[in-house]
């Protein structure tokens, strides 16, 4: 049943992507601004969410709204625990503002997909070009995060399995300080219901935790990171004790 369910839920993904990024492209093709094509993009985001509650039995469940910050141009970088594809989906899904995601160029090689999130304004990076790649996240972030849009980042660069940490990297941290704005941590704990590379999702509720803002005025990028850490961490043992036995 629940591989079913699974096969349902990635073959409706697959059909609804392609008209939501021919209304995108067309979008932007017409000389449509990318605030009116990010709108498009999430509400394919939310469409499957609210499908992978619907046919998967996955929902969600959020704590923490209340820290986001309500003044519409105040930027901030939110650091994202990664367990899966599911916080990518349910990011833009629930947050009030636009975001901008920075995500290794190969995603824009992915059909429909890669093509949607290339003609938004979000930050694709070459990782082979080490430091001119950093350079390029810092001179786009800035400039979104002077726009009012938020960037989102997932400090430990890629997926862990459930209960597990990665190496959080002080990118996204270096990124605040230097444009200025506060970063918020975010626990998720996707994993339970939709595992790292699994086909096969089982239904349950992934918790979402939000944390305060944290300044990043006067920080160093490695204690920063270092407090973004131990804070989502510590939350994840919360939220999601079994795995952390």
């Amino acid at each position: 049943m629940f591989l079913l369910r699974s096969v349902i839920h990635m073959l409706w993904m697959s059909i609804t992507v392609i008209p939501y990024t021919m209304v995108l492209l067309a979008a932007r093709w017409l000389g449509g601004s990318s605030a009116k094509a990010y709108r498009v993009a999430r509400a394919w985001l939310a469409l499957s969410v609210n499908s992978a509650r619907s046919i998967m039995g996955i929902q969600y469940r959020v704590q923490g709204m209340e820290n986001l910050p309500t003044d519409a141009g105040q930027g901030v970088v939110l650091l994202v625990k990664h367990q899966s594809t599911y916080e990518t989906f349910l990011m833009p899904a629930i947050m009030p503002r636009p975001l901008a995601y920075v995500f290794k160029k190969e995603l824009l090689k992915v059909p429909f997909f890669g093509w949607s999130i290339g003609a938004l304004d979000m930050v694709h990076i070459d990782r082979a070009q080490g430091s001119r790649a950093f350079h390029k996240v810092v001179e786009q972030g800035k400039r979104l995060l002077e726009q009012g849009i938020w960037v989102i980042m997932f400090p430990e660069g890629t997926r862990v399995e459930r209960g597990q940490r990665g190496e959080y990297k002080t990118g996204a941290t270096r990124l605040a300080i230097m444009a200025g704005v506060p970063v918020v941590p975010i626990a998720v704990t996707s994993a339970k219901c939709w595992p790292r590379k699994a086909f096969i999702k089982r239904p349950g509720i992934v918790d979402v935790s939000i944390g305060k803002p944290i300044s990043s005025q006067g920080r160093k990028h490695d204690e920063l990171m270092s407090e973004v850490e131990n804070w989502i961490e510590s939350e994840m043992q919360r939220l999601d004790p079994e795995a952390y036995r």
